[in-house]
């Protein structure tokens, strides 16, 4: 598929070609990166995502596409979206439909994807999950659901800056990032007008459907 335009910073390309496993936050908090999750096949924990997706499927930020190749093969259409070059190739060589763009940017068919998914923390998208909210919110039809990941609960709500480590400790440039743990989701939501309806706690993962507040 063509792929949209995009400036954003392709920050995650280290981890993706498997240079870094490492997330360092401003304040000086390490996150380990799941890469070998990214690059296998959906696990059971991530299906919890997949079998809440109906209708048609918009995957932000989807790195090498396990989570879409899941739903194509449930018969689901669906479309990952991703600011990396190297995530649109292993993508494509899974033979899933992905575009090169950024959550910000306009999407094929939007306002009428009935699912947005975020996961591996990616509410953590541009340091400001209100916006990505907002933002998803407008990619889904009105009766659509965001299904998302969040940090563990007791994580609380970061957002400032991130970079990655490879594995020589060499320190790549600074991007906007925010953590959202499970706990502060629900106030997070609400103040984009959407509400938490389900939540799934297994592994140390933690998942949530999001839906539009009633008018």
């Amino acid at each position: 598929m063509t792929g949209l335009r995009t400036t954003e910073p392709r920050p995650f390309e280290a981890a993706l070609d498997g240079r870094s496993r490492r997330l360092e936050l401003a304040d000086g908090r390490r996150i380990s990166l799941a890469v070998d999750r990214w690059h296998g096949l959906a696990d059971q924990d991530d299906r919890w995502m997949v079998e809440h997706c109906h209708g048609p499927t918009v995957d932000v930020g989807c790195g090498p596409g396990r989570l879409v190749q899941a739903l194509t093969v449930r018969g689901v259409s669906a479309l990952g979206v991703d600011t990396s070059p190297q995530a649109v190739s292993q993508c494509r060589a899974r033979g899933v439909p992905v575009i090169l763009g950024d959550a910000f940017a306009p999407v094929p068919n939007e306002g009428r994807w009935q699912h947005v998914i975020l996961a591996d923390g990616n509410i953590g998208i541009g340091g400001s999950p209100r916006a990505l909210l907002r933002r998803v919110g407008r990619m889904v039809r009105p009766s659509g659901t965001v299904l998302l990941e969040t940090a563990r609960y007791g994580a609380g709500l970061w957002h400032g800056t991130a970079r990655l480590h490879d594995h020589s400790g060499t320190a790549g440039s600074w991007f906007p990032w925010a953590v959202v743990g499970a706990e502060a989701l629900p106030g997070v939501a609400a103040a984009e007008g959407l509400r938490v309806t389900r939540t799934y706690d297994r592994n140390r993962r933690c998942f949530a459907e999001l839906v539009r507040c009633p008018s």
